[in-house]
């Protein structure tokens, strides 16, 4: 498997974020090609040390990166990608990686 961490900080207006991000984003995202599982965070995002400065976590899911990597070339992947400047004021931050059991 392999996963997509896309990490939102803390917006201008965090109301209008998470009205926008389940209305309009996760819709969008959601028909990106070979997407197995999606997964947002819940309540606070916190660290050790206590606040984070992080908003919201996703966590996508495909069979492996060459998925990734055609699910970000297509026109839904392109599309979810350039829709996160409509709404996530505070920046986001998008890595992949291959995923293992340990």
């Amino acid at each position: 498997m392999a996963d997509v961490i896309v990490t939102y900080k803390t917006p201008k207006d965090p109301a209008a974020f998470d009205k926008y991000y389940a209305e309009t984003h996760i819709p969008l995202a959601k028909k990106m090609p070979g997407l197995r599982k999606f997964q947002v965070s819940r309540g606070p995002v916190v660290s050790p040390a206590g606040q984070s400065g992080v908003h919201l976590i996703a966590t996508l899911t495909f069979d492996n990166l060459d998925a990734v990597k055609a699910a970000f070339g297509s026109a839904e992947g392109k599309a979810a990608a350039s829709d996160v400047a409509n709404f996530a004021t505070g920046g986001a931050d998008i890595v992949f990686f291959d995923a293992r059991e340990v």
